[in-house]
């Protein structure tokens, strides 16, 4: 096709966008207004005499049959669920670790070789993540300290800080929730999270609570959709408190191999907690949709990010080198169940003639990609990493300040696993973007395999750029260089 031809095409998909997605309206118009004629053209009495000479009976369907079907309905829809608020933990500046110094602690640590320094040196590099990320209190030592008191302390520190702002910006009383779920992967210590957060804060003794582990990065919505599933079979009002981290001081790799080494490089401290409710009064978003993806029955996805031991015995993470292209399956399987829930009339049927068209001629031509900036103002992608961003960004056709809030928090926060998407959407708000009735697509990828994504519209924005990056939101967005090959 020329290029003139695109372009002309381009002029007139939003012609084609506003016939169908008002198709409906286009139709019906024209119907009521031929309804109307006929009416007047009758006139009042003949109107009336022929609603009199309906029999009893037919009169009283007409009235109760639409009343009853929309009672039924009320009764049986799913409640609403809205995000009454969340908050971030904000990362203190003497946990901050630069380059220099991760590197210059790299080499004085015997269990790293020359070679592995190297290999990390130019993850580092190609990374896209800045100067000010922040590494636990523990591994700040030599050699890092990965004992089950570290560990303790820095999930008590991530965690409580960031419930401490959440029910100080929400004025809920702990003993005001009802349910509690908690998301950590690699870290789960007896007492576990849930029960280290009753003690804390002293929650009342029927709370219902889940402690969610091994689920990767993408746990956070697994945790999302849990508490909205509880939530719409408790009383109404009901709170839900959700809690996202992944506590690092454990889970230090201190081999040699390269595919363990990664995690060492993007992977740094944060958590998050949000209050979910039924009651919508004072609530800043409405949970629209949660789709769940998973890929684990396949060998290649199940092994893709795996746990193990190296040949010295030292645990690590072992990223796969077929990661992307088993995300990329994941996020394609994602998306198919996404796209009816959300896409406009208009996108879905350009995706169904593109599918019949590729059926009939045997793959010859591409595949339609929906054009998801119709259904969504903002993009929250799970920041796990560069090459992450870089493949969401192509499969969705997405701008550079569409996957400006993913690139931001990689670089101020690093991958801080399943709480990066409040990170994300922090960074939307503390710029002023968000607006009433804007709806924000999240997507996470997770360990299994798993992509998983959440809908949400937005009620009220921030009032102000309160929360973790009130500090620094003035210098964003920064310059990122480009990759450069070798």
């Amino acid at each position: 096709m020329s290029m003139g031809s695109s372009a002309q095409l381009r002029r007139l998909k939003p012609l084609y966008q506003l016939v169908v997605n008002n198709i409906l309206a286009i139709v019906a118009v024209p119907l009521a207004a031929a309804v109307l004629l006929r009416a007047a053209s009758l006139g009042p009495e003949e109107i009336l005499a022929r609603a009199l000479a309906l029999r009893p009976a037919h009169m009283f369907l007409c009235a109760f049959l639409p009343a009853a079907a929309t009672v039924l309905y009320l009764m049986l829809r799913p409640r609403a669920v809205y995000l009454v608020d969340y908050a971030c933990f904000r990362t203190n500046p003497n946990c901050r670790v630069p380059f220099a110094t991760f590197l210059e602690h790299s080499r004085v640590w015997p269990g790293f070789d020359e070679r592995s320094v190297r290999f990390m040196t130019r993850l580092l590099e190609r990374s896209g993540l800045g100067e000010e990320t922040c590494l636990p209190y523990a591994q700040h030592y030599i050699p890092p300290s990965r004992d089950l008191e570290s560990s303790r302390a820095e999930a008590e520190l991530v965690i409580f800080s960031a419930i401490d702002d959440l029910l100080a910006k929400t004025g809920v009383s702990p003993q005001d929730i009802d349910i509690l779920v908690v998301n950590c992967s690699l870290f789960a210590p007896t007492p576990s999270f849930t029960d280290m957060i009753m003690h804390r804060y002293g929650l009342r003794k029927d709370v219902r609570n889940v402690h969610l582990a091994g689920m990767g990065c993408s746990a956070g919505l697994i945790s999302v959709e849990l508490a909205r599933n509880l939530l719409q079979v408790a009383p109404r009002g009901a709170r839900a408190l959700v809690v996202s981290t992944e506590t690092i001081t454990p889970n230090y790799y201190m081999g040699k191999e390269r595919a363990m080494l990664l995690p060492n490089c993007l992977f740094r401290m944060g958590g998050a907690a949000a209050l979910l409710s039924t009651d919508g009064a004072g609530a800043r978003f409405r949970l629209a949709h949660v789709v769940r993806t998973l890929r684990g029955a396949s060998d290649s996805a199940y092994h893709c990010v795996y746990q193990e031991e190296d040949d010295r015995g030292n645990v690590g993470i072992n990223l796969s080198k077929d990661l992307m292209n088993i995300a990329g399956d994941a996020l394609k399987a994602n998306i198919t169940a996404m796209g009816p829930l959300v896409l406009p009339a208009s996108e879905q049927l350009l995706f169904a003639l593109s599918f019949i068209a590729r059926k009939v001629l045997n793959n010859r031509i591409k595949p339609y990609i929906p054009d998801f900036r119709t259904a969504f103002e903002h993009f929250c992608i799970h920041a796990g990493g560069r090459a992450v961003i870089d493949e969401l960004q192509r499969s969705l056709t997405l701008s550079d300040e569409q996957v400006e809030a993913s690139r931001m928090t990689l670089h101020r926060f690093g991958n801080t696993s399943s709480s990066s998407l409040w990170y994300e959407l922090a960074y939307i708000e503390a710029k002023g973007r968000m607006r009433r009735g804007d709806r924000v697509w999240m997507i996470g990828f997770g360990s299994g395999f798993k992509c998983n994504s959440a809908a949400w519209e937005c009620i009220r924005p921030a009032a102000n750029a309160d929360g973790p990056w009130a500090n620094c939101i003035h210098r964003y967005p920064v310059h990122i260089p480009d990759v450069l090959k070798h």
